[in-house]
């Protein structure tokens, strides 16, 4: 319990200190004209208030990750809290302050296009394919997983009543989600931002306040609270011993992505970068809204450990059942119905911003407009195409459907890598305290590289076959993200760190 306690208010904390830490670090300038103001356009570049900015970033950002990774993570015991906590203040809100005021500043374009002006052309190409591949897999895991949620919660309401839906009522249920929450991702995608996702996202974030408000209080009622291990940086996992893919390093920081750094967010931030009206309201939109998700990660990963005590046991519970079940049996039949919601809320508002923002950045790089409707159309469609396609893929096995989330995990916190690179250069070469970002960059390196050496779903079996056993492949994957990490460490620092070459004016 007190774990739980100290880490919420040690993350308000973290908004409040480091926080403005970075704000000085960047050095705002609040007389400078955003682009919501010098490039406003009706579509995309719209001026909001502060509030409704940070309301709107925390929805896009806050997908299942922060609940359904946290919820995964809760498996390894208050380790999980310490991550978030941590990856959380210096690494997840630093990148997304970071890039979000990096975007402010340049037009409000995308990360590939801020990647490509700080680390060269080359991974300028290759960041654009990147983030448009990751912006379509987002999309297609967040078609899905609200509909699972959906159908749980059906599934459980009418066996309360004593009138269970058969199988293939359920399954006509999901695939009427899936197809309205595409038609509306459709529209999301299409329709200036202030029609739908402006009007609709304050209701969404009432529910997210419900559920997370009411399941804390819940928690501490019940007394459960108190199933929570006190603080050990150790792993609690069951299968430890026997099962290298659940030891700590590196699976614990690609379990929990969302909820502690996020490269998605990179993808997200220049949505809101366009609706600022300020650079002085960047630390509440882009830092602020990564701390609130921090704090719904820490509260499903509570709730996990609390209400069915995983912690060192053997757990064959869904998240979606996991969710359900403690919105519905913590808050009664009318609140766990706005809980459920509230969780429901995060994939949906950040699917239709994943379109969105894959739309946006095409059309940035093709120099194509997008005010006018038909290029929308001409760009959107076959990105959509795509997407459902992918998502028939998806709903053919639950196997393929985990398939699109393990690339997504990973190529999210590669993202998330370069990203904080792309950062430290930005810094290095405006003379600025470049440690802001390379400390956690370079963390990060060794976590997406050790992963991408060791999981089954990378490299794991080929590394297997070569050194013979998965024991010696988890050592040698964690000495080359090291070796990795420490070589690009080694030239930035004498580059553009320390000698200070080739400084540009901010």
């Amino acid at each position: 319990m007190v774990s739980f306690i100290v880490s919420i208010v040690v993350l308000i904390l973290g908004y409040v200190i480091y926080g403005k830490i970075a704000e000085k670090v960047f050095v705002i300038k609040p007389e400078a004209p955003t682009p919501a103001i010098r490039l406003a356009d009706g579509v995309d570049y719209v001026a909001m208030p502060s509030w409704k900015a940070t309301l709107i970033q925390l929805l896009n950002i806050a997908g299942t990750g922060p609940i359904f990774g946290a919820i995964a993570g809760a498996l390894f015991g208050p380790a999980a809290f310490a991550w978030i906590v941590l990856g959380c203040i210096f690494a997840g809100a630093v990148h997304d302050y970071t890039v979000g005021m990096l975007s402010v500043r340049n037009d409000g374009h995308n990360i590939a296009e801020i990647v490509g002006k700080y680390l060269g052309k080359g991974p300028l190409y290759i960041m654009r394919v990147f983030s448009v591949v990751l912006l379509i897999f987002v999309g297609v895991v967040f078609v899905t997983t609200p509909a699972q949620v959906l159908r749980t919660l059906v599934s459980q309401l009418m066996e309360n009543r004593g009138t269970p839906m058969t199988p293939g009522g359920l399954a006509q249920f999901y695939y009427v989600c899936i197809a309205a929450i595409i038609l509306y991702y459709l529209l999301a995608t299409l329709l200036p931002i202030d029609k739908i996702i402006g009007k609709i996202y304050p209701l969404f974030g009432a529910c997210l306040l419900i559920m997370a408000v009411g399941i804390t209080v819940m928690m501490f009622a019940t007394g459960e609270i108190a199933r929570i291990p006190e603080f050990a940086l150790v792993n609690m996992r069951p299968d430890k011993a026997t099962n290298f893919t659940a030891k700590l390093f590196p699976f614990l920081f690609i379990t929990i992505a969302c909820g502690a750094i996020s490269g998605f967010h990179a993808t997200q931030s220049p949505l809101m970068a366009r609706c600022v009206k300020n650079e002085k309201e960047g630390r509440m939109v882009f830092y602020g809204a990564m701390i609130l998700e921090g704090i719904i990660a820490m509260i499903w990963a509570a709730v996990t450990m609390a209400h069915f005590d995983v912690v060192g046991k053997e757990v064959a519970v869904a998240a979606p059942v996991i969710v359900t079940q403690s919105c519905v049996q913590y808050m009664g039949i009318i609140g766990g119905i706005l809980a459920v919601f509230g969780v429901v809320a995060c994939p949906i508002t950040s699917g239709d911003t994943a379109f969105r923002g894959a739309r946006l950045t095409i059309a940035e790089a093709l120099k194509f407009d997008q005010k006018p409707m038909k290029n929308r159309l001409i760009v959107a469609i076959p990105l959509f195409a795509v997407g459902v396609v992918l998502v028939l893929f998806a709903l053919s096995s639950a196997a393929n459907f985990n398939i699109i989330w393990r690339y997504f995990s990973w190529s999210n916190q590669t993202l998330a890598t370069i990203g904080l690179w792309a950062a430290s250069a930005y810094l290095a070469k405006t003379a600025k305290l470049y440690w802001l970002t390379l400390v956690p960059a370079t963390f990060m390196t060794v976590v997406v590289t050790s992963y991408f050496f060791i999981a089954n779903e990378c490299l794991g079996p080929l590394m297997t076959k070569i050194t013979g056993s998965a024991g010696t492949t988890y050592t040698v994957g964690i000495i080359i993200g090291l070796v990795l990490a420490i070589a690009l460490f080694a030239l930035f620092v004498p580059l553009i760190g320390i000698k200070q070459k080739g400084i540009i004016k901010d």
